[in-house]
């Protein structure tokens, strides 16, 4: 089963952007992700079409099965 982090975010022009990191380690904890989600804003890494990040919003893991045929 295939595991990714999804980390949501909100931008100064109003629109959504996602950060995702793929197999996140399986002790990670939601304060942990606030953690870094709050790190990656103040650290104005990301510019998205012309905007920085401006808010976290909400961070969740996503799985899924992928059967090979």
């Amino acid at each position: 089963m295939a595991k990714v982090l999804e980390m949501l975010f909100d931008t100064a022009q109003g629109k959504k952007y996602t950060i995702s990191v793929d197999e996140p380690r399986a002790d990670l904890t939601a304060a942990e992700v606030n953690n870094g989600m709050q790190a990656l804003l103040a650290s104005n890494t990301f510019f998205v079409d012309g905007a920085n990040l401006v808010s976290a919003y909400q961070s969740r893991i996503v799985e899924r099965t992928v059967t090979e045929l």
